[in-house]
């Protein structure tokens, strides 16, 4: 067991309110984990946080052994929730840029995943559709030989049939010796592929479990799971 996430006693506060509170967590490599809850429930803030965006908060984060920034985002691939790509002209020009700017981003793989998902290094990102610039963000992000993976979101708001082209791709493309988190509000749609998964409520961690003990003991789906667990029961009762 090697754990690439450390999280213990992190607290974060805006103001007088937690955006998160006393959250302790070990994550190994090699896993896909699936970081599920509501609008506010903490969500963002913890991905930020990991992804080196937030510096500020109580507690220790150690990713590899060391602390979110400059060193950790040399291995740390991070999809944000929204568009980033926008001021380059050609999907070339996106590939040329991750390739100046992160060491361990691989060119042959971003053409091949670009192709597998229908498009051109030729095109132009302003004739592109949202469901095709997700699918951008998406190839540039997996093309990076990445120690961690961070998704927010990385299906919302595409068609059916992109969201399958975008969760192959995911499957596809994961790295044995890497970890993968992803957070979503479609839990339906990608379940299969968590193999834990973290459900957080107001900033606290309300259940941190493999998936397959939430359907083995509780009989039911990670969505059912959720359903429960953010359906206003008490939390002794999930």
């Amino acid at each position: 067991m090697s754990n690439l996430i450390e999280i213990r006693e992190l607290n974060k506060k805006y103001g007088s309110n937690y955006a998160l509170k006393d959250i302790n967590l070990s994550l190994e490599k090699g896993k896909v984990i699936g970081l599920l809850g509501p609008n506010g429930s903490g969500k963002t803030t913890l991905i930020k946080i990991i992804a080196g965006l937030i510096n500020t908060y109580q507690g220790e984060v150690l990713l590899d052994d060391f602390k979110p920034g400059k060193t950790t985002k040399a291995f740390v691939s991070y999809l944000a929730d929204r568009e980033i790509l926008y001021t380059f002209k050609k999907i070339s020009d996106c590939i040329k840029y991750y390739a100046d700017f992160y060491e361990d981003f691989d060119r042959e793989k971003s053409v091949k995943i670009l192709e597998s998902l229908g498009l051109n290094p030729s095109q132009k990102i302003s004739s592109l559709s949202k469901g095709m610039n997700e699918k951008l963000h998406l190839a540039m992000v997996l093309s990076r030989k990445a120690k961690i993976y961070i998704m927010d979101e990385p299906i919302a708001g595409v068609d059916p049939v992109a969201r399958d082209e975008i969760l192959n791709t995911i499957i596809d493309n994961i790295a044995p010796e890497s970890l993968m988190i992803i957070s979503t509000h479609l839990v339906k749609d990608i379940e299969n592929i968590f193999e834990q998964v973290i459900f957080i409520k107001d900033g606290e961690i309300a259940l941190f479990d493999t998936a397959e003990n939430i359907r083995e003991r509780d009989g039911s789906s990670i969505e059912e799971k959720y359903k429960r667990v953010f359906g206003g029961l008490q939390w002794e009762n999930f």
